[in-house]
């Protein structure tokens, strides 16, 4: 009898950490401010969203100068891209993430102002995601701000 309930405990404990461990993993979705790593100014808005299990993130609002282009395009993007010449407000620029550990990843991240698309990785601390976009083996970190 005591082996029987030492058996049937084990599968339970097993499926009850496996269920703590998918909690665990805070999730990425929601609106984040995006913060220029070279000026440390606002640049927009982005909103990420997960569609058949892989997130995604379209600009949703930008922090334009008053001296800038209020209708940026993506007029640097490869002329192969769908998103060559397409308006940067509402750009889907994050394609692809998938979950990784506590890490997402094996995505794109899209640069539309220097129209150049890089390995995407993204991991959230609190209310910080860090936005990691690389390119062989240079790679540069940008850390957004949840928007409550």
């Amino acid at each position: 009898m005591k082996t029987m309930f030492k058996l049937g405990v084990i599968p339970i404990i097993f499926s009850l950490c496996l269920i703590c461990s998918s909690f665990a993993q805070a999730t990425i979705v929601g609106k984040w401010k995006t913060i220029d790593d070279e000026t440390n100014e606002p640049k927009s808005i982005v909103e990420i969203f997960e569609k058949d299990g892989k997130y995604y993130g379209k600009i949703v609002k930008l922090f334009l100068k008053k001296d800038a282009d209020q209708n940026p395009t993506c007029d640097k993007c490869d002329s192969d891209d769908p998103r060559k010449d397409e308006p940067t407000l509402g750009m889907e620029i994050i394609r692809g993430l998938q979950p990784t550990g506590d890490t997402f990843s094996r995505g794109t991240i899209l640069d539309p102002k220097k129209g150049k698309e890089y390995k995407c990785k993204l991991w959230r601390e609190g209310d910080l995601l860090k936005v990691k976009g690389s390119f062989l083996f240079i790679s540069r970190t940008q850390t957004w701000h949840l928007v409550k």
